[in-house]
């Protein structure tokens, strides 16, 4: 496991967020019991991401910074970034402290845990 590996897949992730094929992307890459805790205070199960995916608008584009990788053990790991969004409306700028874990399945890597913390403005 390194960094950039973890990274490409979150890469990967919002690129789809971007393109509107994030349901298709997380219902994937997630484990078939994995959840997402989400900026507004639920908590999401692969179902409901893959649902509420479907519908969402796209974002613009999207930033990430102070990434960190931390390891436990040989199948699992947590990676924590800053990630900030930006939808095509005014709207202010999506800030969160995000963090990832990934544990292996196979040949390859699935999101077990994905949550979001908001930076205030």
């Amino acid at each position: 496991m390194s960094l950039q590996e973890l990274m490409e897949l979150e890469h990967e992730g919002w690129q789809s967020l971007c393109n509107s094929t994030g349901a298709t992307f997380y219902g994937r890459l997630m484990t078939d019991d994995g959840v997402m805790v989400l900026a507004h205070g639920q908590v999401f199960s692969r179902q409901d991401v893959v649902e509420s995916l479907n519908e969402a608008p796209p974002w613009r584009s999207y930033d990430i910074d102070e990434e960190r990788l931390i390891p436990l053990g040989d199948s699992a790991a947590v990676l924590i970034y800053r990630g900030t969004a930006y939808r095509d409306d005014p709207a202010p700028a999506f800030v969160a402290l995000m963090s990832t874990v990934y544990v292996r399945q196979g040949d390859g890597w699935a999101l077990a845990s994905y949550q979001q913390t908001p930076i205030p403005s």
